[in-house]
Order: structure tokens, then C-alpha cells, then sequence
């Protein structure tokens, strides 16, 4: 009798891992890293690494139209992807698009998708070189790929953290959480009398923002080039910050103790959050999609980062692999759990 896995069972993770095992080590002598990182490593040859990721998006299940501008959404898709070759400490060079769309979409709501699109490659400094457009029986559909380089000693991997690292963030964490739950209330609200109108007042915007229009942190591994800073690890932040903090533990085998008066959380994060009746330092561990970039580096290199205005030390790496811990100021230490996003 043949028997049935559901993909829950076995989540994102647990089904990458099972596609590798199958395929096994790369056989390409070019193919330098494949599955487990942001984005695949081919070395063609010259000083640098050549970077590819892709990422989906669907409609109904990372985007909702009913809140969702479609030029934002354009530009979100691009982000998303560029984001990865930023986690790799690389640059985006190229991009492809492919779409499929059901016949709802008119061609003016095309072109405002790729209006989006457009912002986002002139942003990034990236070109459009291709894709693909098919129908699609029911939603929007959008597949983007983007390729990348960075010089082979700058690379950051998952899988390279040491113990006594210190574990760095950019930006703050938790407002994309919060936009989507202010756009959730909102719609509700909506759904139940069509003639309310939306009550998010201009001081919530940022949140809004963060989730309808997220930016990649390609000038952070401007920065770090300048200040000649490599991390040992890098991650961006997609699924939740405990999430990615427990990718580069596991893969790096190592632990880690993070602080919560550390991790930093913006004021309008805090306010909506409180509206909502949810923590904020919950939405900060585990809301995703904000794409930040989560790195270590040597203690020693932390000297010329310190006084950094977009980045913040939020604890350091240790030698026990089974333990990655949230320190409070009362001095009580929890184990840091992956509550995030669940793709299955």
C-alpha cells in the first residue's frame, strides 16, 4: 500500500531538504554552491561569483489584490528577489519576469504591474532581459529570477558563522507584520459594510510601506564593502527574524543568545502593534517579510561598525548548537522558536 506525506508534515525546509537528497552534490565542476543558500554560487571562471535565486508569488497566498496597489506589488516581487544576491553579499545585475494571468486582468492592469517592475530594476540598477506570460484559470502569478555577482573573498554564506561571532541586524524588524494586519483589519471591516471607509490615519504609513513596498538592503552591502567588513554569515530576513537566526545557527552549528531590548522596533511598529493587541516583539521575531539583512562578523571587525546608524549588534554566536536563546534585561533566557511563515 502506498502511503501519503502530507506537506505539512515536512514544511518548506523539511521538503528542500528532501528534493536534495535526491539529487545529491552538484556534478557541474562551475556549480559551487546549490540548494541550502539565498541564492545559487557558479563560478564561471573570472574574480567574481555568478549569484541566480528565483522566488513566486501568488495571488491569494503572498498577495492579496483586494489591498495590494499592483504597481507596489511589481515592485515588492522585484525586491524580494534582489534582496537573496543582497543576502549573498552580492549585486543584481539581471532580472527575468514571468507572469500568468487569468482574463480579468485588463491590459492596463498589466502595465501597471510593469510599472512596478520598472521602478524596481531602476532602483536596484538591474535590467529586464526576459520571462514568460501565460493564462492562468484562476489568480495572478508572478515568477521572478534575478542573477548577481560578488568577488569571490566577499561572498557570505549560511554555513560559515563561528562561535563568539556577533550577531548584527539592519533596519527594524516587525512593521511588515504590523501593515498586514492594519490591511487584514481594514478589509474585514470592509467585507462586512461596503460603505465604510478605510480608518488607517498618514501616522501608520510606515508600516503600510513596509509591507506593500519593501526595500532590498543592496546599500548596506555597498557600505560594508566600503568600511571593508565581510560578514562570516549572512541571511536575509523573509520568514521571520528567529526563523533566519536559527537557519544560520543550524547550518553554521553553532548557538546563540540575541537580546530582546536590542532588537530594534520602530515606533510606529510599537503603536500599531499595541492597537492590534499583539506584542510587538513577537511581530519583531516572528512577522517576516521585512528583508533585512541578519549577519555575523568577528568581534573584532565590530570596531568599525559600531556607530553604524542602519545597523545593531542584538547578541553574539556560541559553541552549543543546541541552544539559541532569548536573553531579557531581568536576566531570564527562553529558547528562540521558529514561529514565522509556514509555506505548507
Amino acid at each position: 500500500m502506498n502511503t501519503r506525506t502530507e506537506l505539512e508534515s515536512l514544511g518548506e525546509i523539511g521538503l528542500i531538504n528532501r528534493i536534495n537528497q535526491e539529487f545529491g552534490a552538484p556534478t557541474r565542476p562551475e556549480t559551487v554552491r546549490g540548494i541550502g543558500d539565498d541564492a545559487a554560487v557558479i563560478d564561471t571562471g573570472g574574480p567574481d561569483y555568478w549569484l541566480i535565486s528565483t522566488d513566486m508569488l501568488l495571488e491569494g497566498v503572498h498577495f492579496d489584490l483586494a489591498y495590494t496597489p499592483l504597481k507596489h506589488l511589481g515592485f515588492k516581487a522585484v525586491a524580494v528577489n534582489v534582496s537573496d544576491i543582497a543576502a549573498m553579499n552580492g549585486t543584481p545585475l539581471q532580472i527575468t519576469v514571468s507572469v500568468a494571468l487569468s482574463s480579468r486582468f485588463s491590459v492596463e492592469a498589466v502595465e501597471e504591474l510593469y510599472a512596478g517592475i520598472k521602478a524596481a530594476c531602476e532602483s536596484y540598477r538591474i535590467d529586464l532581459i526576459g520571462g514568460d506570460t501565460t493564462s492562468s484559470r484562476s489568480g495572478l502569478v508572478i515568477s521572478v529570477s534575478v542573477t548577481g555577482r560578488v568577488p569571490k573573498d566577499r561572498i557570505a554564506y549560511r554555513n560559515t558563522a563561528q562561535p563568539n561571532d556577533v550577531v548584527c541586524v539592519t533596519g527594524d524588524f516587525g512593521a511588515a507584520y504590523c501593515g498586514l494586519q492594519l490591511l487584514e483589519r481594514e478589509k474585514q471591516v470592509f467585507l462586512a459594510d461596503p460603505t465604510m471607509q478605510p480608518e488607517i490615519s498618514e501616522d501608520k504609513s510606515y508600516v503600510l510601506e513596509r509591507q506593500l513596498r519593501p526595500s532590498a538592503r543592496t546599500d548596506i552591502v555597498y557600505e560594508l564593502q566600503d568600511l571593508g567588513v565581510v560578514p562570516t554569515a549572512m541571511i536575509d530576513v523573509s520568514d521571520g527574524l528567529a526563523s533566519e537566526l536559527l537557519h544560520i545557527c543550524t547550518q553554521s552549528k553553532t548557538g546563540a543568545v540575541i537580546f530582546d531590548e536590542n532588537i530594534p522596533i520602530d515606533d510606529v511598529t510599537y503603536l500599531v502593534a499595541t492597537e492590534l493587541n499583539l506584542s510587538p516583539l513577537t511581530a519583531a521575531l516572528n512577522g517576516g517579510e521585512d528583508y533585512e539583512l541578519l549577519f555575523t562578523i568577528r568581534p573584532q571587525e565590530f570596531e568599525k561598525l559600531k556607530n553604524h546608524a542602519r545597523i545593531t549588534p542584538i547578541g553574539y554566536l556560541t559553541d552549543k548548537p543546541d541552544s539559541v536563546l532569548l536573553g531579557t534585561k531581568a536576566g531570564q533566557y527562553t529558547p528562540l522558536k521558529a514561529q514565522g511563515w509556514k509555506h505548507f
